[in-house]
């Protein structure tokens, strides 16, 4: 019995021992693992740590391989325009984004009046469009003037210019907005007072500037301003392209030229809508060469763009100086700068006004002094209803004047502009530009930097641009909602004219309230859209205190 006990226990020492061998040996095999998983995690805590210290040089952390994109990202989901206004603000109005290796996204962003002035005028011949610019927004605007360099640029611009300033053209521009606000914006708006219904003045305003800038681009009437609001195929082609194209902006080149490729995501929309935009641009075209060639009577009273630019002839052929392309190219870049800035400006000047209601009684103030002055001169008077203010009239409208360009100021149409450098560069600043560098220039941030505007720089307040009762006028690198030097917005004095008119007519008839609880938010696009747009109910004034 002793000899069985101790072989037992001998065998259960052996056994112990050789299990104490395995386990050690188990052990030793994964101490390498285990080794890796803290390295890697100590890595990853240094990389970490390094990338959020970058935040007090660089603005934003800059991670390996992504670089600066994940803030990005993190800041489209919210209000893109406030986060890059968080950002200029905190480095002293510029910053050097970097986006993902291999990929077009690394850039310099400035709200800074010096940097502008050095870009849009002192060394402008440095800062074109750039060839990635043209790129992204080719299939659009083609070679039109809003995205052209050199002498395509220069070419047109000309030509454009010389029409703007002619007796015809203003005479085309001020009849067509009387026609289009008493004929079809009153009515419409009357519609809506008379059931106490809702509207989207957004909406309605775009239908207003879309039908007026065809009119003096194409020479033709889409009819978006008519009862119903019908939805014209052009302009939701127009406008979803429009939206397809800015998304290019925040993709990767080549994953958008690939989604082209495949026609997918929203390349396909932008295919499918260029299609619909270019029918109706070489439709109108192909006639009114018909009629320019057949000498018509109708292509003699024209006065539009397109007509201007298809009668020109090459000075030594005769032939027709311009392609149907080129024709078609100058008048969608025309249509896209002409309907959207003044409509969009116009929403938000009426937002801020409902914020505001001391702005809007010095406005009625205004208009009522200019009515009761013709009333004055008038023989026999005239319906209130029927009140048409003229261009002498709407000159005189001063405070109305800076409440627009206090909206602007707020609120630029155009939020962000792009350029890009042709040679190294410093920036007035410090900064410096390698070549092939992209500049975005923010509008939007400027109306926020208290370096630029003052501490109440983010308060609606008109008075800021006037001077014993007149409008003056702000440098175009600190106010660059027109944008500045050479390429100063040839329409800026018709747009004033129309958004005052407008505005006028408006506000002379009717107070609008925005409805209680509407979301009011910037949309990303190459304009700056209300998201949501501005659904607003409408009360007629009350002539008897007027």
């Amino acid at each position: 019995m002793a000899d069985a006990g101790a072989q037992i226990n001998a065998t259960a020492t052996a056994d112990a021992a050789a299990a104490g061998r395995r386990h050690g040996i188990a052990g030793i095999m994964m101490f390498p693992e285990v080794q890796a998983v803290e390295l890697l995690i100590a890595v990853s805590i240094f990389v970490a740590i390094h990338s959020l210290r970058q935040r007090r040089s660089q603005g934003l952390p800059s991670w390996p391989l992504v670089g600066m994109l994940p803030s990005l990202l993190l800041g489209l989901r919210g209000d893109m325009y406030e986060w890059v206004t968080s950002v200029v603000k905190s480095r002293g109005g510029t910053f050097t984004f970097h986006g993902p290796i291999f990929t077009n996204l690394h850039c310099v962003v400035t709200a800074d009046p010096r940097n502008l002035e050095h870009l849009l005028k002192t060394r402008f011949g440095n800062f074109p469009k750039g060839p990635y610019f043209r790129d992204t927004v080719r299939d659009l605007l083609g070679d039109g003037i809003f995205g052209a360099d050199d002498d395509t640029w220069r070419t047109q611009r000309k030509a454009a210019s010389l029409e703007f300033h002619s007796s015809e053209f203003r005479a085309l521009t001020a009849s067509s907005l009387v026609e289009l606000v008493h004929r079809r914006l009153i009515p419409v708006l009357a519609a809506v007072e008379e059931v106490n219904g809702v509207v989207d003045l957004q909406d309605v305003l775009l239908r207003l500037t879309f039908d007026n800038v065809c009119l003096i681009a194409f020479g033709v009437d889409p009819g978006c301003l008519r009862p119903g609001l019908p939805e014209i195929p052009f302009a939701k082609a127009f406008e979803d392209a429009t939206e397809a194209t800015i998304v290019r902006f925040v993709t990767p080149t080549a994953v958008w030229r690939a989604m082209r490729a495949l026609g997918v995501g929203h390349e396909r929309v932008l295919q499918r809508s260029l299609a619909a935009v270019d029918e109706f641009a070489y439709d109108v075209i192909r006639k009114r060469r018909q009629e320019v060639a057949g000498a018509a009577a109708a292509a003699a009273r024209r006065s539009d763009l397109l007509t201007v630019f298809t009668k020109m002839r090459d000075a030594e052929t005769g032939a027709a100086a311009y392609s149907d392309k080129f024709l078609r190219d100058i008048c969608v870049n025309f249509i896209l700068a002409g309907r959207d800035t003044s409509s969009v400006a116009l929403a938000w000047f009426f937002w801020l006004l409902t914020k505001n209601p001391g702005v809007e009684e010095k406005i009625l103030d205004e208009i009522d002094a200019i009515v009761a002055a013709r009333r004055k001169t008038a023989k026999g008077g005239e319906e209130e209803e029927e009140l048409v203010f003229q261009p002498e009239e709407v000159k005189r409208m001063e405070y109305l004047h800076a409440a627009l360009s206090e909206a602007l100021r707020l609120y630029p149409s155009v939020p962000v502009d792009h350029k890009e450098v042709v040679e190294d560069e410093v920036f007035p600043d410090g900064t410096v530009l390698k070549k092939g560098t992209k500049v975005i220039y923010a509008m939007y941030s400027m109306g926020r930097m208290e370096s630029i505007w003052g501490e109440d720089c983010r308060d609606y307040k008109p008075e800021r641009w006037l001077r014993d009762g007149r409008f003056m006028s702000e440098s175009a690198y600190k106010f660059t909602a027109f944008n500045g030097g050479p390429r100063l917005c040839l329409g800026k004095d018709f747009a004033y004219y129309q958004m005052k008119f407008a505005a006028a007519s408006i506000l002379h008839r009717y107070r609008v309230d925005v409805v209680d609880g509407h979301p009011v938010a910037p949309k990303m696009a190459l304009t700056m859209y209300m998201k949501y747009g501005l659904k607003v109910k409408l009360t007629k004034r009350d002539k008897s205190k007027l």
